[in-house]
C-alpha cells in the first residue's frame, strides 16, 4: 500500500495513512466504488467507474494497492458497480457489473462478458407518426418541432431522439432530421441503481442476482447465468438508492429510496409497493447497517428508522451530507455509518453515537470500507477534487459507543443494580395490595383530600393574619425581610422592606413588634415608615435587650400595617439566639 505514516491529529491515532494521490483525477460517487477480488488470488482490488467529463471519458479503473492496473472504456455515464458471483466455477473468480445508461456491462477478469440491456419501452403512436411523416417528407421540420413540442407539453413520454430534436438551435434542426428520421423509433429507459441479491445460499462466494432500478419506476431482479428478468415491479417514483438483504429462493427485502423523498420496502410476493417513509427532506444517501436503515437528508440530519418505517433517531450535523458509506469490520463486529461532510471532515457515527472524527484534504465525495489488498479495515476516500486517500485501521484501534463531543452520564449508570431476591414478606405485600386495590385507593384518596382541605386553610388563615413576607395585597406589595445581630443580652434587629411594585409609592406604613415582654424588652416598639419609593430597599434597626437570666429564647414577631387598619400586611418571625449572660 505504499509508505505507511501515523497521522497524529487522525481520530485519536485510530487511523494510518497509507496513501495519498492529489492528483489521482478521479470523479465518482459512492455507489460506483466497489472492492473485488477479480483475479481470485485473495488480493482485493479497488475497481472505480470514473464519469470524467459527465460527457465523455468515461472509464472503468481498476487499482491494485497504489498502482492503475487496468481500465477499460465506458460508452454512456456510469450509475453503479458491482461484484458478483454468476456462477460455480473453479476458481471462484467474481464477475463486475457496471450500470451505464441503458445497458448492464459484465466484465470478467477485467474482459467484457456480457452486456444486457434493458426492454424497450413502448413509443408513442403520435411521436412515430410524426417521424414517419417527416421521413416521407409530407410535413416540413419546422411543423416537426411544433407537433413534438405540444407532444410533450401534454405530457407524453418521448424518446431520446425527439428530446434530443427538442433542445437544439433552430438552425440545427433541418441537418439533425436529415441524419436521424430514417432510423427506427426506440425509447429506451436508464438505470438509476443497481445492487447484489444472493439467490439460495448465504455464503460470501454464492450466485448473486442483480437488482436494478429505472428510470421509468421499475425495480428489475435479472438471473445471474441466464441474465433474464425474474421479476418486475412498478414502483411508486424513480429509485435512486438501493439496500438488498435476504435470499431470492426464500425471502428477501428491498429497502429503496425514490426522488419524492420517501423510502419503501419490496418484499417477496408483493404485487405493489405500500406506503413508504416520509422524510422530512430529501435523501442524499441512504445505507442499510444491521436491521436499520440510516439516511442523510438535505436539511443536514443523519437520521435511522427501522425497516418497518419507525424513526429511531435523529441527529443535527454541523454541515452539508457529502457522502455516507457503511464500515463493517467483521472481524471486530462493528458496524457504524462513515458520513462525509463538506467542512473537510469524515465522522463515523455508532448508532446515533460519534465515535471517531477524521480530517481530510479536501471535501469527500466518495466513501468505501472493506478489505484492500490483504488489509481488513482500509477506508478509501475520493475527494471532490480528484484526490485518493487511502487509511488503514490500527489492529489495535478501539471506538467507545459513547459520543466523544458529549459528557454523557458517568460509567457507574451502566453498571446493574443489584437487586435483592423477592421475600416471603414482599410476596406477601403484593397480594394483600392485589386483593384490597380498591379499599386502598379509596383510603389514599381520602387522605389526600384531607392534606390538600389542611394546606388550603392553613394558607388562607396566614393571608387574613398576614403571616408570610411577601405582600399580597395589590395596593401595596411589599416584601420583607428581618435578621438579628449580637451575642446577647443586647442585640441589634434589622428590618429591610421593600416596595415591589413597578412605579407606585407606598405611604403610611408601620412597623411593629410582638414578644414576650419577661424574656425581651425593644427600643423602638413603633416605627414610622416614610413613603417607600418602588425597588429601593429600605433599612431599619433597633436594639432588644434579653432581660432575663435563665438562659432561654423565644421568638420576635415583626409586623408592618397600614395606619388605620389593625391586620398586618406582612409579618416576619425571628428566632432570637440565647442571650450570653452580662459581665459584671
Amino acid at each position: 500500500m505504499g509508505e505507511i505514516s501515523e497521522n497524529a491529529g487522525d481520530g485519536e491515532g485510530k487511523w494510518l495513512e497509507a496513501f495519498y494521490d492529489p492528483m489521482a483525477n478521479l470523479y465518482t460517487f459512492t455507489q460506483c466504488m466497489t472492492f473485488s477480488d477479480i483475479h481470485a488470488d485473495g488480493d482485493m482490488k479497488l475497481v472505480v467507474a470514473h464519469l470524467g467529463t459527465g460527457a465523455q471519458d468515461m472509464k472503468l479503473k481498476v487499482f491494485k494497492g497504489t498502482n492503475l492496473i487496468t481500465e477499460n472504456t465506458l460508452i454512456d455515464l456510469p450509475t453503479g458497480v458491482v461484484s458478483f458471483y454468476l456462477d460455480t466455477n473453479q476458481p471462484r473468480t467474481p464477475a463486475i457489473a457496471v450500470a451505464s445508461g441503458p445497458n448492464i456491462f459484465v466484465y470478467k477478469n477485467m474482459r467484457p462478458f456480457f452486456k444486457f440491456t434493458v426492454p424497450a419501452l413502448d413509443v408513442n403512436p403520435v411521436e412515430e407518426d410524426l417521424w414517419r411523416q417527416a421521413r416521407e417528407e409530407k410535413i416540413d421540420i419546422g411543423v416537426l418541432h411544433e407537433m413534438l413540442e405540444e407532444l410533450r407539453q401534454q405530457g407524453a413520454e418521448l424518446t431520446s431522439r425527439s428530446l434530443k430534436f427538442l433542445t437544439l438551435d433552430p438552425r440545427e434542426l433541418e441537418s439533425f432530421a436529415q441524419v436521424h428520421k430514417y432510423g427506427s423509433l426506440k425509447r429506451l429507459t436508464v438505470i438509476t441503481c443497481i445492487d447484489t441479491l444472493q439467490k439460495s445460499m448465504t455464503d460470501e462466494d454464492a450466485i448473486r442476482c442483480l437488482v436494478i432500478g429505472t428510470e421509468n419506476r421499475h425495480i428489475i431482479i435479472l438471473d445471474p447465468e441466464a441474465f433474464t428478468v425474474l421479476a418486475e415491479l412498478q414502483v411508486p417514483d424513480v429509485p435512486v438508492f438501493l439496500s438488498v438483504n435476504g435470499l431470492f429462493d426464500v425471502e428477501y427485502r428491498i429497502i429503496f429510496s425514490c426522488r419524492n423523498g420517501c423510502i419503501y420496502t419490496l418484499k417477496r410476493g408483493m404485487k405493489s409497493v405500500e406506503k413508504g417513509i416520509e422524510v422530512n427532506s430529501h435523501p442524499v444517501a441512504m445505507s442499510r447497517i444491521g436491521k436499520n436503515i440510516v439516511v442523510g437528508c438535505m436539511d443536514n440530519t443523519l437520521r435511522s428508522y427501522s425497516t418497518k418505517g419507525k424513526k429511531l433517531w435523529s441527529i443535527q450535523l454541523p454541515a452539508d451530507i457529502t457522502a455516507v458509506g457503511v464500515m463493517d469490520h467483521k472481524q471486530r463486529g462493528f458496524k457504524a455509518a462513515v458520513v462525509g461532510l463538506s467542512n473537510k471532515t469524515v465522522c463515523i457515527y455508532k448508532e446515533k453515537f460519534l465515535v471517531n472524527k477524521i480530517s481530510t484534504p479536501d471535501v469527500v465525495s466518495s466513501i468505501l470500507f472493506g478489505k484492500f489488498g490483504r488489509e481488513d479495515g482500509t477506508l478509501v476516500l475520493v475527494m471532490k477534487g480528484g484526490g485518493l486517500l487511502v487509511k488503514i485501521l490500527k489492529r489495535t484501534a478501539t471506538f467507545d459507543e459513547k459520543d466523544i463531543l458529549a459528557a454523557g452520564p458517568p460509567a457507574g449508570q451502566a453498571l446493574k443494580l443489584d437487586v435483592p431476591k423477592k421475600t416471603k414478606l414482599f410476596v406477601d405485600q403484593t397480594i394483600r395490595e392485589r386483593e384490597n386495590g380498591t379499599v386502598m385507593h379509596r383510603q389514599f384518596m381520602h387522605e389526600l383530600q384531607r392534606l390538600r382541605l389542611n394546606s388550603a386553610k392553613a394558607y388562607a388563615e396566614s393571608l387574613m393574619k398576614g403571616d408570610n413576607p411577601i405582600s399580597n395585597s395589590v395596593m401595596e406589595p411589599l416584601k420583607l425581610n428581618a435578621l438579628i445581630n449580637g451575642i446577647g443580652p443586647t442585640f441589634r434587629l434589622k428590618v429591610n422592606l421593600q416596595n415591589t411594585s413597578e412605579n407606585e409609592t407606598v405611604i403610611g406604613m408601620i412597623i411593629t413588634f410582638s414578644y414576650d415582654g419577661s424574656l425581651y424588652n425593644v427600643h423602638r416598639k413603633l416605627i414610622t415608615c416614610p413613603m417607600l419609593v418602588p425597588g429601593v430597599v429600605y433599612t431599619f434597626e433597633t436594639l432588644v435587650d434579653c432581660i432575663s437570666d435563665k438562659g432561654i429564647a423565644d421568638v420576635v414577631k415583626v409586623f408592618v400595617v397600614k395606619s388605620g387598619n389593625s391586620v398586618p400586611l406582612i409579618s416576619a418571625n425571628i428566632s432570637m439566639p440565647v442571650s450570653e449572660i452580662a459581665i459584671q
